[in-house]
């Protein structure tokens, strides 16, 4: 079992290409989030990654510096590469690309996706709020002392 992350942006057309097909068939066809909320304008700001799983495309994910820190975002996988720790992989490449930092790191986790973000040190903060018609929770990464 072999698992690659490849970064990129939108300027690489194909892993870009890749990325997006991703993102609508997980988000937009079967979470039914609109896409236009899915495709937000953001993603030029953005650094994009795919996973690989034995050379097959299996999930994507972005990251963005906003007014507040570095924002994770737009974890998708295929259906048929979950629970083959995609997601983690995924998780710790981009952790790997901003740490050390001094800014805050966070993300607005699916209440669904929360118990595995909380596995990698990200802490829920606030209460529950709706995203794309979907409950969230803001977590924030917790540095390790």
């Amino acid at each position: 079992m072999e698992i690659k992350v490849v970064k990129f942006t939108t300027k690489e057309e194909e892993p870009y290409a890749q990325a997006r097909k991703i993102r609508t068939i997980v988000f937009v066809n079967e979470q039914k989030v609109s896409k236009e909320e899915e495709f937000d304008g953001l993603d030029d700001d953005a650094v994009h990654y795919l996973v690989y799983f034995n050379e097959n495309i299996a999930g994507t994910g972005r990251r963005r510096i906003t007014k507040e820190g570095h924002k994770l975002e737009r974890f998708a996988v295929y259906k048929n590469f979950r629970g083959k720790q995609i997601g983690a992989n995924l998780l710790k490449a981009m952790m790997q690309d901003i740490l050390p930092t001094e800014k805050l790191i966070y993300l607005n986790a699916q209440v669904s996706a929360q118990k595995f973000y909380a596995k990698y040190g990200f802490k829920k903060e606030g209460e529950i709020f709706v995203e794309a018609n979907i409950e969230h929770y803001k977590m924030i990464y917790q540095k390790k002392q």
